[in-house]
């Protein structure tokens, strides 16, 4: 088989052992795919002598939740839970598909986006609903670099922060995220602003607790606003993501987004399906290889 049909994934080592076993549901359904249109497969690490050799190899490559090495790559991810993905040529959720297409909430069946909405914030959420409330703080979800604006946000992290406490009067929890690393200037800013505002606590992770007591959620583009969505809390969002269509944007006038959060009330149930049911490819149902079909195509594969 040549090359030019020969695909490769490269991926991290738990994930390339699962494929490797054919355990790995939606990688499987991937490859079945393109076996069917004549493409050889092969799984590959993700280190760098293999980005390498790959500098070298003149087929398609796929990557999980990383940018793809070439222009003949793309990049798949979870769209925020399983069974759901998106598989696209950019590692950028704010390209994606998804985000560049208008939310159709007029065309969206009433009945089943209600069913759909309530199965999933049960399933996803139950532990926590009897919890939900308004308590009057506001959520910062705050993800890593705290100090550096990048192309896709409005701000730095910190300054989004100090934009919220500006401008809202309620108190404002900055919630680390547990699984970055920051380093000891970051952290000793967020001390410094802690200290000079009364109003301002900093903690480490905690979504279980404070999102379904937060009045709204403020991040750069943290799943936390997309989960959120299901506890129906409004999202300020200060940097492109995917899940934008129903958020405040802050990153031209922020002052307008937080305004008056709480009089936003947008189609929660309407959403959810169609980011997840028409826009994402939902591994568990019959047509999600036609759907894997069409987003190769979307982006480039020759096939």
């Amino acid at each position: 088989m040549s090359r030019e049909k020969t695909v490769r994934f490269y991926l991290e080592p738990s994930l390339r052992e699962s494929a490797e076993r054919g355990a790995h549901n939606f990688i499987s359904k991937i490859s079945d795919v393109l076996r069917e249109h004549g493409f050889g497969i092969e799984v590959h690490g993700n280190g760098p002598a293999e980005a390498r050799r790959h500098a070298e190899f003149e087929g398609w490559s796929l990557f999980h939740m990383e940018e793809p090495w070439g222009p003949r790559g793309l990049t798949f991810r979870r769209a925020y839970h399983y069974p759901f993905w998106g598989l696209e040529p950019s590692g950028a959720r704010w390209e994606w598909n998804v985000a560049r297409t208008p939310f159709a909430g007029q065309r969206i069946d009433r009945k089943e986006a209600k069913r759909f909405f309530r199965y999933w914030r049960e399933r996803l959420f139950g532990e926590v609903l009897g919890d939900l409330a308004e308590e009057g703080f506001v959520y910062v979800a705050l993800q890593g670099r705290l100090m550096e604006r990048r192309s896709f946000q409005a701000c730095s992290p910190l300054e989004m922060i100090e934009t919220v406490l500006r401008c809202d009067a309620r108190p404002v929890v900055a919630a680390l995220h547990p699984k970055e690393r920051y380093t000891e200037a970051e952290l000793t800013a967020l001390q410094r602003m802690e200290d000079a505002h009364p109003r301002l606590t900093v903690v480490m992770g905690e979504m279980e607790r404070l999102l379904p007591r937060c009045d709204y959620v403020v991040t750069m583009n943290s799943s936390v606003a997309f989960n959120g969505y299901f506890l129906e809390k409004p999202a300020v969002l200060f940097a492109g993501v995917d899940f934008h269509h129903i958020a405040l944007d802050a990153r031209e006038d922020a002052e307008a987004a937080l305004r008056d959060p709480l009089a936003h009330r947008p189609d929660y149930e309407g959403y959810l399906w169609w980011f997840w049911q028409e826009m994402s490819i939902n591994a568990g149902r019959p047509e999600a290889e036609d759907k894997i079909l069409a987003a190769l195509k979307r982006g480039g594969m020759p096939i």
